[in-house]
């Protein structure tokens, strides 16, 4: 699923700091074969895919709990909870857009 976002609620979310932080480079950048989408004001971002990351981030929290590695685990899970934010901002910015 791929959601398109204004340029306009991508400034204000960048400008709020939720934006790219702590995210792989590729997860939340324009599609480059999609760069005339871009220059128009829009950027695609593929929700799933982070979604994706976010699942893998919490498994690997609860295998370094079940491994006694609690610091390391809450990380993990503080980096799931942050992308969960990120994708409910890009959600709620085409929404509101």
């Amino acid at each position: 699923m791929r959601r398109r976002i204004s340029a306009l609620a991508v400034t204000a979310t960048m400008a709020g700091g939720l934006l790219f932080t702590a995210l792989p480079a590729h997860a939340a950048t324009t599609d480059t074969g999609r760069q005339g989408v871009a220059a128009r004001g829009a950027v695609t971002v593929n929700i799933e895919e982070l979604r994706q990351q976010s699942a893998e981030l919490k498994a690997q929290a609860a295998r370094l709990d079940r491994d006694g590695r609690h610091a390391e685990a809450k990380r993990k899970r503080d980096e799931a909870n942050a992308l969960d934010r990120k994708i409910q901002a890009y959600i709620d910015a085409e929404n509101n857009a």
